[in-house]
């Protein structure tokens, strides 16, 4: 555990990335387009990820297991990383560092 954060920070950022990793993987890395692509490009992104945020907010605790209810907070911290990259095209604040 790092010293650096008080709430695990570093370790939640690692999973994230880890769980955002394996989505490309399941449904997204199939080498087709994804939905979101095409909303976002028709410039409606950052309303559909918040949309998804409130869909599983609202869904947080209703439905399954624990591990579900884990879920729902991974893809709605997965939303709103892509509702920044939505934010930033919108207002042009795109960042290409590496």
């Amino acid at each position: 555990m790092s010293n650096k954060f008080k709430f695990n920070e570093d370790q939640y950022i690692k999973e994230l990335y880890k769980y955002i990793e394996g989505t490309y993987g399941e449904h997204y890395g199939k080498g087709k387009i994804q939905t979101t692509e095409i909303i976002i490009d028709r410039g409606r992104g950052l309303e559909f990820c918040l949309g998804n945020i409130d869909k599983y907010s609202l869904r947080y605790g209703e439905k399954g297991e624990p591990s579900d209810h884990r879920k729902d907070l991974m893809k709605m911290l997965h939303y709103n990383i892509i509702a920044l990259h939505a934010h930033d095209l919108k207002h042009g604040e795109v960042n290409d560092e590496d």
